[in-house]
């Protein structure tokens, strides 16, 4: 099974969101060791919780540190942009690593509404929901397949980082992202941890159409998991990921807590009924693996996305490589002593 890493780059309680993007820059280049597949980052705005506001400067930071590993977003929230700046950008970031660059789209706006109103360009009105005709026209740009008579069709022509180009996917947690995903021919990626539901997949794979960027379908899940020497450590350090959920879902957004708040917090909430209908594998190497697996299974999923938050950095370094060691990734040699890749 392939493995991965999402990123959303938490900010933990009594540390500075510039530390938070450091610490995914050391990650990255952990994971890129350790022997996963791709690096994606995410997009979100205006929130004290995590610091991945801008993606698309994250990967290019990301793959100059890194050497094997795929970088990528996951995703850019397109509905804020134009079809060619982001053509432009990831053409940009595909010229300068090879093979390397993934652009993962998805329709969220990955913020509240007055933020995303702050997003917008013109805030006269409301922006159109126009997202697959914004899909096709990026893909139209990156792939030099506009029509001959399409006003945009010579600009594909003059993308910088001509002719490499991204791998895009689409990535959802909907049953119509499943079906875009499908008509298009895209690889798909599903967001478990915001929506448990593998059935969707069965649409995907139903309404799959060949094309040239992908013969088959593909499929990868994004799932929640902590990984420790012991069950019970990794359920104590997923408190903190807990109780930031539960006060998002209150509608507060707050610092990834330590571990002994969390741990007070939980235990007031732990009587009230109904869960967050959140899916998280948390637990020693061999209870993560047989989680993730399972989960894979359900999707029929060749690729897996790992998505760990702690309060500690150390604590996430330490999830990673005893999931990439359950599962026997081939990790490189250890950077030279001293190098960039090494400073941390």
């Amino acid at each position: 099974m392939i493995l991965s890493v999402l990123d959303q780059s938490p900010i933990p309680e009594g540390s500075t969101a510039a530390e938070a993007l450091h610490n995914t820059l050391d990650l990255a280049g952990l994971a890129d060791r350790l022997g996963y597949r791709r690096y994606w980052v995410a997009e979100h705005h205006a929130t004290p919780a995590l610091a991945c506001a801008a993606p698309e400067i994250l990967i290019g930071a990301i793959a100059a540190r890194t050497s094997r590993i795929r970088v990528g977003s996951g995703g850019v929230m397109l509905p804020h942009y134009s079809p060619l700046k982001v053509a432009e950008t990831f053409s940009s970031l595909a010229g300068l690593h090879p093979e390397r660059i993934d652009l993962g789209l998805g329709r969220a706006p990955g913020t509240d509404p007055m933020t995303m109103l702050a997003l917008q360009r013109d805030r006269r009105q409301q922006a159109p929901d126009d997202f697959t005709e914004q899909l096709v026209e990026l893909l139209a740009l990156l792939e030099d397949r506009m029509p001959a008579g399409h006003p945009f069709a010579r600009l594909a022509a003059t993308l910088p980082g001509r002719p490499e180009a991204p791998e895009p996917w689409l990535l959802g947690s909907s049953p119509q992202s499943a079906i875009w995903a499908g008509e298009l021919g895209l690889p798909y990626s599903f967001a478990d941890f915001i929506n448990p539901a593998g059935a969707v997949i069965a649409d995907y794979r139903a309404r799959f159409m060949d094309s040239e960027r992908l013969g088959a379908p593909r499929v990868s899940v994004g799932v929640i998991a902590v990984c420790a020497d012991s069950d019970e450590e990794a359920e104590r350090l997923a408190s903190s990921s807990r109780m930031m959920l539960s006060l998002l879902r209150q509608g507060r957004l707050v610092e990834v807590p330590p571990v002994e708040k969390a741990l007070r917090y939980l235990e007031t909430r732990s009587r009230r009924p109904g869960g967050s209908g959140r899916r998280a594998v948390i637990g020693s190497p061999s209870t993560v693996r047989a989680g993730l697996e399972a989960v894979a299974s359900e999707y029929g999923a060749e690729e897996v996305v790992v998505l760990t938050i702690t309060h500690d950095h150390e604590a996430r370094r330490r999830s990673y490589e005893l999931i990439a060691s359950a599962f026997g990734l081939e990790a490189a040699d250890p950077p030279p002593h001293g190098s960039v890749a090494a400073a941390r």
